[in-house]
């Protein structure tokens, strides 16, 4: 388990953590969300014991993880840029990785076999999006207790994000591994997380599980035969409300049987429900905050 007490991570005069707790238990799959600039990536490096916090403490059963290398044998953080020495082969990667981690080279060679990378190239002259493919290859091999990914799927194209999600799902399978995945691609981590945290102004605001958490909202496009407008849905507890014509779109919060109940009294001549997603949750807890009203 990690536990994360009154966290505060200061870079330079920004103040970017602020008093953070957070608690992942083992085998969770979490997705850490936020809005740019909110410090998923200064979490994850901190986390991970690449950051000094000012205050507060991270723990994994117990034991800190800042300069302790018994815990960090365990930990295997995939930076959004992450380090090479220059001029290296894929070979030199595994070489000087496996001076850290225990490496599974045949899984590491089947995954770059299916990412097609050229084992010839240096890694300097590799895209963006190869850069990724090869250390997420890398980090699969390694298969560590504690995987931690910023800016997953960044520079993957589509079916390089399926192989990855596909390999990475084996991995969580087998090995049942502790995964905290950020990403702005919150359909890709709706298929693989299965909790949340939501990063705002240096604290954690919101968390929970996914499925449940959507179950909370109820998304519903009406038609009306005569105009309506919004003061007609006064007694719901609405969280968004768009009206095109005579046409409506709205997200509700509350018991679904009492909702279809009153949404049916307004004499609807269609009403459809629609699955909200991890994207409209996410766009509904920051609307919430007032991103979206500035």
């Amino acid at each position: 388990m990690i536990k994360i007490e009154n966290l505060t991570k200061n870079l330079g005069e920004n103040k970017v953590l602020d008093g953070l707790d957070l608690i992942i238990n083992d085998g969770d799959i979490f997705g850490l969300v936020g809005i740019n600039g909110a410090g998923k990536s200064t979490l994850l490096r901190t986390i991970s014991g690449v950051y000094e916090a000012e205050s507060g403490s991270i723990t994994y059963d117990g034991k800190d993880v800042f300069e302790n290398p018994e815990v960090k044998k365990d930990i295997f953080f995939l930076s959004d840029n992450p380090y090479y020495p220059n001029n290296s082969s894929i070979n030199n990667i595994i070489d000087f990785y496996k001076s850290f981690y225990d490496i599974d080279v045949e899984r590491f060679n089947k995954i770059i076999n299916k990412f097609k990378l050229d084992t010839k190239k240096t890694i300097n002259n590799f895209s963006k999006g190869m850069k990724r493919q090869l250390f997420i290859a890398l980090a699969i091999a390694i298969g560590p207790k504690y995987l931690f990914l910023d800016e997953a799927f960044d520079g993957l194209d589509p079916l390089a994000r399926l192989i990855f999600k596909r390999e990475l799902s084996e991995l969580i399978e087998e090995k049942k591994i502790t995964v905290i995945i950020s990403s702005h691609s919150l359909r890709e981590l709706e298929d693989i997380c299965d909790k949340y945290g939501l990063l705002d102004k240096g604290k954690i605001e919101s968390t929970g599980n996914i499925i449940d958490s959507k179950e909370k909202y109820h998304k519903y496009q009406l038609a009306f035969s005569e105009d309506i407008d919004e003061e007609a849905f006064k007694d719901f507890n609405v969280v968004s409300f768009n009206k095109v014509g005579r046409i409506v779109r709205i997200v509700l919060e509350g018991d679904v049987e009492e909702i279809e109940a009153k949404l049916n009294s307004l004499n609807p001549i269609l009403i459809d429900k629609i699955d909200i997603d991890f994207e409209e949750l996410f766009l509904i807890e920051v609307e919430g905050k007032g991103y979206l009203n500035d």
